[in-house]
């Protein structure tokens, strides 16, 4: 049993709550004060980037793939709803619901380790899609998923659609996995290196990792997204880097040279 099963229904659920989580989560370190001793920018770096990329233009893109993403989450759990004649869905074992995100995790990382490669590597897809959000160099929370349009449908839509028809889960198990991703891309771009914060110690693949492709020198490096760097690492694309203090405050990350 849930907390929303008496109020909502699981598809509901599995549809608007990662859009709420994400504003939520994002609206909270948009909130933060400026915490300079813990920034991988500068403010000044920030405020230089948002003169060219305004925060409302963001917050539209944004929008506009989540509604997307609403779209297509609804048909899908229309159309693979395992609802009896009674309209109840019988839930798999805890087990079982872990595997299944086991499954969905390799899904995802897969698809947008390749699909996020092929559009660096393909130089119009990069200058007329994957550029929009390489524009945010300075990477910030509530930009996590400012993309082309394109880029939204087939990146993470797209990718999020295959891992849960991959793996098997039901609308509600669903609910867990997409807000927990949701979470975790929003904090890769959130440009703080905060103490304590549990990605930063269970996932390599984290807000540095991801800062260092955001970088111009890592530009082709550091795609996997959003969970492990394994893909990075088995083929050759994955650039370590040193988290050095800034005199004036903060970190940088640092890029170690390729030999």
């Amino acid at each position: 049993m849930v907390f929303w099963e008496d109020y909502v229904s699981d598809e509901s659920m599995g549809t608007f709550a990662p859009i709420v989580v994400y504003w939520l989560y994002a609206g909270f370190y948009q909130l933060m004060p400026p915490l300079d001793n813990y920034r991988l920018h500068t403010r000044k770096e920030e405020e230089q980037q948002k003169k060219s990329v305004p925060l409302a233009s963001v917050v539209k893109g944004v929008l506009l793939q989540q509604l997307v993403q609403a779209t297509v989450a609804q048909g899908l759990f229309l159309v693979t709803s395992k609802a009896n004649a009674s309209g109840v869905t019988i839930q798999p074992s805890i087990p079982v619901q872990i595997l299944q995100i086991v499954i969905a995790v390799i899904v995802m990382d897969t698809w947008q380790y390749f699909v996020h490669r092929y559009m660096h590597q393909n130089k119009f897809l990069y200058r007329h899609v994957h550029s929009q959000h390489h524009r945010l160099v300075v990477p910030y929370a509530i930009g996590a998923l400012y993309n082309h349009p394109l880029e939204g449908l087939l990146l993470d839509t797209f990718g999020g659609a295959l891992s849960f028809l991959v793996s098997g889960m039901t609308a509600r198990t669903a609910v867990i996995f997409f807000c927990f991703a949701v979470i975790k891309t929003v904090d890769d771009h959130c440009g703080l290196w905060l103490p304590g914060n549990v990605f930063h110690l269970f996932f390599q693949n984290n807000t540095a990792y991801h800062d260092i492709h955001h970088q111009l020198q890592g530009l082709k490096y550091n795609y996997s997204q959003p969970f492990f760097p394994i893909w990075d690492k088995l083929l050759g694309t994955y650039m370590p880097y040193n988290l050095v203090k800034r005199p004036e405050g903060g970190f940088e990350a640092k890029p170690i040279k390729r030999e």
